[in-house]
């Protein structure tokens, strides 16, 4: 086994770094360093799919890959089994790794089960939230109404509104299911929050939130 195999083993000063294809050396930057090798290789990943340079449906080539992170293969198989736990990668047999393709069907599924767990959240708040807590949720969704004209802002706030909603409600088994559903709905959240008046109705969805815990 390599060194870059063993995540807990720093690498020593010394050691020969390893060679890209056809033997030539690897560029630093895109050099990965061996603690937690496999969770670095997904996190990677994770921000290629979410940005679609990895396309919905497109295969991952775990060799090149392998390649260009200087890794052996046994770290980013790792690193896909993360991602497919996540939803984001489909393992297809006999076939490898693909980015997840999301359906309209899809999309209106999660939707559907990410509103009864949140609205479940925002019941619980309004029982046992704080002045501060509140105080916190009502400059997050100021936020989110100062960003209703620049999408990718507003994505940020949205995200950052309902985590701190749930950090509130406090129920981590309702926390790690929100999180799941969440990775999916960001495969397809441009297309999904910039379809026409999908913004303004979040807003609005958000503003009935705000109202019901301050009533």
């Amino acid at each position: 086994m390599s060194p870059l195999d063993a995540p807990d083993t720093p690498k020593p000063a010394a050691a020969a770094r390893p060679p890209a294809a056809g033997g030539e050396e690897l560029p630093d930057r895109l050099r990965l360093p061996s603690t937690a090798l496999y969770q670095q290789v997904a996190e990677r990943l994770r921000s290629r799919i979410m940005s679609h340079t990895l396309a919905p449906g497109s295969w991952i080539d775990e060799q090149a890959l392998a390649a260009e992170y200087g890794t052996s293969r046994t770290p980013l198989r790792e690193a896909l089994k993360v991602l497919a736990a996540e939803g984001l990668v489909t393992m297809k047999l006999r076939r490898g790794a693909y980015v997840t393709e999301v359906s309209e069907r899809d999309l209106t599924e999660v939707f559907h089960l990410l509103s009864l767990l949140e609205c479940d959240a925002v019941g619980v708040v309004a029982t046992r939230a704080t002045d501060a807590q509140l105080a916190d949720l009502a400059a997050l969704h100021d936020r989110l109404e100062a960003a209703a004209n620049d999408a990718e802002a507003f994505f940020t706030a949205n995200e950052r509104f309902h985590m701190r909603l749930l950090e509130i409600a406090d129920n981590r088994w309702r926390n790690q299911m929100v999180a799941d559903l969440r990775q999916v709905m960001k495969l397809n959240r441009h297309h999904s929050l910039l379809k026409e008046g999908r913004l303004t109705a979040s807003l609005q969805e958000h503003r009935a939130i705000m109202a019901a815990l301050t009533a």
